[in-house]
């Protein structure tokens, strides 16, 4: 229908339209919302057509316009009911306007739909997502009107309201002759582009001379040749309403694009438009043009969003609520469905309805709240302080009420202020508010409610699709320029009266089908909000039955199936608690004696009863239950026989207990065992810790954050233990780890921290070598790969039960898998360095451990080493082989010098001895866990006949093997030697 001129630019749009290019069509099957605090009606943005609502609530807002429409019937126009009949003319396009208007002003919702008049239109789903310029569209849908208005009494409607004509004329300057042209227009177009503004833009249109002189001559009829002249342009006729389109969008040809004029455009409240006039002679009336609407384009020049400012000429609005007020007021309303509404009342209407008692109409502020506290039994501090602040700030800041002295210590209210005053219907009763809330039956007269202050003068709205706003008239200043500013103006002469039977009356010049469509609708609205208030209502409460549960392990679980136990009971909110009751004595026939009902909820341990639920008179939305409450029926005493504890501080916290697992318990990867365990918010520490730990043990908690991070754990602390599980920070779902005293050396106690991870935590075995008892114990010692030898050891010493002196006579020894003790490790080194493995067996041994100078040898009697036991010694390494020897024949009771030193890993083929004089252990490559022999007498000669029969040793980290090797040739043997080149092997 139109060019496609520019595409909506959604940044503008308000919220209240829909989204980008997609029409909801399911949005029109709901019910919609009733008209907001201004009880005017917005339209709806169908995605792109902001630019089309702003041009209809203009021409709505025309009452002479809108009235000349309603006043074409049916006989004329036809009827919509007929549209599908070929033989029947009808006049689409106004019966849809007609209905529109008729929507807009008596029907009941927040925003009309313009659906069916764009599909009057021919418009499809595509044009109503593109915009379009909005000053095309105020002229061809004149055009479309007139079309469609063609062989009624409206034919002549838009140029009998819009209609105006120029003359330009052209006067010879020789023969005076005058050459004129008259133009017709519904519009007048002016230049934005270096002017001021709009009284500028018509002086240069209608009082500037264009003069043809020089080289520019123009022909002058009469003369019959080139002459000066004189060019100019008056309006000759004015029309009643002043359409003026701004020109705002220009072309640069040196950028060869297109632009918007953002710069400074004024235009009158009033204009006086007699100097652009023919006629100079008539009365002023005849000349004086008043804006009452200014259609305001936000944007740039490839798209933007339209909305429009309007004077409400027949104060049809409510203005002077406002926004803030009307959501109080709203709470009001909401407030008096409950019983309880003198505790929630608005303090604007209790202070109002103070100030107007009195008789001097003034009080000082001070005073104010004495008074308040006498009527009402509160103070301002204790009722309104917290939500609204000091009463005195609460008065500055409704200054459109409360008249304050200029010392600001008395206050009075202002004269101009009116309470809401009801109309009434044609019985004279008086009509209630709109509220979807009324049991009385909503009409469109109901809409003639409306708020008016007692200024001269009508107001302005800001009518922004859906949303309408009232607004100051010096707003409009604020379109004068920028992105955001006017592009159509509407004046209409000053003369045009309304009649006084047209203020505050959308009833006024309606046909009676409409009003009687209008009034079916509003009706079927009220019904509809009304059921899908009742659905609203509406809660679903769970009653838990006390007979039914029982109580263990600190919460309520219910003893039957949850079908059994508990009853679902849908009720209306603004029922009363003593009608729950009643409901619930008509379930429960085989109930007997006090029923009492309370608040219960659902926690990890169970359900936990809070408060008791008290005042039957009291409605369940003034006492706050909400939907899908869980309500417990019990006796008030006992369930199951067993006493009941409710409330806040006796809510039951689920705690997630961590114990140590043992060595290959609970699965691979897993060190700790977990279980859970139930006990009051209330209850303190030293009851957790008794109910947990072992003596001698300690509670760490993790009242936050990953169980994996160090820094989460904190020990309980002695003096925490009379603090309460919730003040430390304990709730439901929190992790405590219990350790046993043998397991605190994970803890550093001065910090309070945990110093290694649950996964990094294993054990290792020590078992009791000392023999002091007559069985030997084995303990199970926590570690990880950091943790020192030596406080492994004094822990198993304290978990054996063994003196304090072994402390520093005994050391701990690897046992192999065959139980031979090994090496014994240094006490300085942590697991790691010993090269032990997790669940490895130790044994406390007597004996101290070798220090870092010190060598433990094994050795043997060469005589001995078929069947003789393998003996031990700790000697320094900085000994000789000799002193060596000489310790070994001390301990081996031997004695003479015919004995000599040997590795046994070492072949004898060399007949090398280690007493050699002078050298150390250390400078012979001795190490810790060498196995040593001792022979006498000379050694035997190399090995080089067959069937030899002998040992092959070799010496390993804390252990040795033994192979026979059975009738070897020298040959074999050589073969062997490569192989296994540490022999030691004897005739048999």
């Amino acid at each position: 229908m139109f060019g496609d001129l520019f595409e909506e630019d959604f940044s503008f749009v308000s919220n209240n339209q829909c989204g980008k290019g997609k029409k909801s069509k399911s949005k029109d099957t709901e019910t919609p919302a009733p008209r907001e605090f201004t009880n005017l009606s917005g339209i709806k943005n169908q995605g792109g057509t902001c630019y089309l609502n702003s041009l209809l609530q203009t021409l709505h807002f025309t009452p002479e316009f809108r009235e000349a429409l309603f006043s074409l019937g049916p006989e004329e126009l036809g009827s919509l009911e007929d549209i599908n009949k070929p033989d029947v003319k009808v006049r689409i396009i106004p019966l849809q306007l007609q209905r529109l208007f008729a929507q807009l002003l008596l029907l009941d919702q927040q925003a009309a739909s313009t659906t069916d008049l764009t599909e009057s239109f021919g418009w499809n789903s595509n044009e109503e997502m593109r915009q379009h310029d909005v000053q095309e569209l105020n002229r061809i849908l004149f055009s479309a009107l007139e079309t469609s208005l063609v062989g009624t009494s409206g034919h002549d409607l838009i140029n009998r309201l819009y209609h105006g004509t120029v003359v330009n004329q052209i006067v010879c300057k020789e023969c005076k002759n005058v050459s004129e042209r008259q133009e017709d227009f519904l519009d007048l177009t002016v230049a934005v582009k270096d002017v001021s503004g709009l009284e500028e833009a018509l002086w240069n249109m209608y009082v500037e001379e264009e003069y043809f002189e020089n080289d520019n001559l123009y022909r002058c009829g009469a003369c019959n040749k080139l002459v000066e002249a004189a060019k100019s342009a008056k309006l000759r006729k004015l029309p009643p309403f002043l359409t003026v389109s701004l020109l705002r969008f220009n072309f640069d040809f040196e950028k060869c694009e297109r632009y918007k004029e953002m710069s400074c455009y004024t235009f009158p409240i009033r204009i006086n438009l007699r100097p652009f006039c023919e006629q100079t002679h008539l009365d002023d009336s005849e000349y004086i043009y008043e804006l009452f609407s200014v259609i305001i384009h936000k944007g740039g020049c490839y798209g933007g969003h339209y909305h429009v400012y309007i004077k409400d000429v027949d104060a049809l609005g409510n203005w002077q609520l406002k926004e803030e007020e009307s959501k109080l007021m709203s709470k009001e309303k909401d407030q008096k469905e409950t019983e309880n509404v003198k505790e929630m009342e608005n303090p604007l209407t209790v202070l109002k309805e103070i100030l107007s008692e009195e008789e001097s109409k003034q009080i000082p502020v001070d005073q104010l709240g004495q008074k308040l506290l006498e009527k009402k039994g509160v103070s301002w501090n204790k009722k309104y302080r917290k939500q609204y602040g000091p009463i005195r700030k609460y008065l500055q800041n409704h200054s459109q009420i409360f008249l304050l002295s200029p010392d600001e210590n008395k206050v009075s209210l202002k004269e101009m202020y009116h309470k809401l005053q009801f109309g009434s219907d044609s019985q004279g009763q008086g009509l209630q508010s709109p509220s979807q809330d009324s049991d009385v039956q909503w009409t469109s007269e109901s809409l003639c409610t409306v708020l008016k202050d007692n200024t001269s003068g009508s107001h302005w709205f800001d009518l922004n699709d859906s949303k309408v706003q009232p607004i100051k008239e010096k707003d409009i200043e604020k379109q004068f320029q920028g992105k955001e500013s006017a592009y159509m103006l509407f004046y209409r002469k000053s003369q045009l009266k309304r009649p006084p039977e047209a203020q505050a009356n959308p009833r006024y010049r309606v046909p009676d089908h409409l009003l009687n469509e209008m009034d079916a609708a509003n009706i079927e609205l009220h019904k509809r909000r009304m059921d899908c208030d009742s659905a609203d209502y509406n809660i679903d409460l769970h009653l838990h039955l006390g007979s039914h549960y029982k109580l263990y392990n600190g919460a309520l679980h219910p003893s039957l199936s949850r079908k059994d136990s508990v009853l679902d009971l849908t009720i209306d909110k603004r029922k009363t608690l003593g009608d729950v009751r009643q409901s619930i004595f008509q379930l429960l026939e085989f109930w007997e004696g006090d029923m009492i009902l309370s608040i219960a909820k659902s926690l990890p341990a169970g359900l936990h009863l809070y408060q008791t639920l008290d005042g039957d008179e009291m409605t369940l939305a003034g006492i706050g239950l909400a939907d899908g409450a869980d309500v417990f029926v019990w006796n008030g005493k006992e369930v199951g026989g067993m006493e009941v504890l409710p409330g806040l501080d006796h809510e039951p916290v689920l705690l997630n207990v961590l114990r140590l697992a043992g060595y290959n318990e609970g699965g691979r990867g897993q060190h700790f065992r977990e279980s859970q365990h139930v006990i009051p918010s209330s209850a303190e520490l030293s009851t957790l810790w008794k109910a947990l730990a072992s003596p001698g043990g300690i509670i760490l908690k993790n009242s936050s954050g990953s169980d994996r991070e160090l820094e989460n754990w904190k020990v309980i602390c002695e003096e925490d233990m009379k603090s309460t599980v919730r003040s430390v920070g304990l709730a439901d779902g929190s992790s405590i780890l219990v350790l046993d005293s043998h397991d605190q050396s994970l803890v550093n106690m001065a910090s309070g921290n945990l110093t290694a991870f649950t996964h990094d935590i294993s054990w290792l075995q020590v078992k009791n070598f000392c023999r002091l008892e007559a069985e030997e114990k084995q303990v199970k010692i926590t570690a990880t790969v950091e943790t020192v030898m030596s406080d492994i050891k004094i822990k198993a010493i304290q978990e054996l039960q063994l003196g304090e002196d072994l402390v520093d006579a005994s050391c701990l020894r690897p046992v192999n898998e065959s139980g031979k003790l090994l090496s014994p490790v240094p006490e300085d080194y942590t697991v790691k360095e010993a090269e032990l493995k997790m669940g490895s067996l130790l044994g406390l041994c007597h004996g101290k451990a070798p220090t870092s100078t010190q060598l433990f040898l094994y050795f043997v009697v060469a005589s001995d080493l078929q069947g003789g036991p393998e003996m031990e010694i700790v000697v320094e390494e900085s000994a000789s082989a000799r002193e060596c020897l000489n310790l070994m024949l001390d301990k081996s009771g031997l004695s003479g010098d015919s004995w000599h030193l040997r590795r046994i890993d070492w072949c004898y083929e060399a007949g090398e001895a280690l007493s050699e004089e002078g050298a150390t252990l250390k400078e012979l490559n001795v190490c810790s866990g060498d196995t040593l022999v001792i022979t006498e007498g000379k050694l035997p000669p190399k090995v080089e006949q067959d069937g030899i029969r002998g040992q092959c040793w070799r010496p390993l980290h804390k252990t040795r093997w033994k192979v026979n090797i059975a009738e070897l040739n020298a040959s074999s043997l050589l073969k062997q030697k490569s192989n296994c080149p540490h022999l030691l092997y004897h005739y048999k």
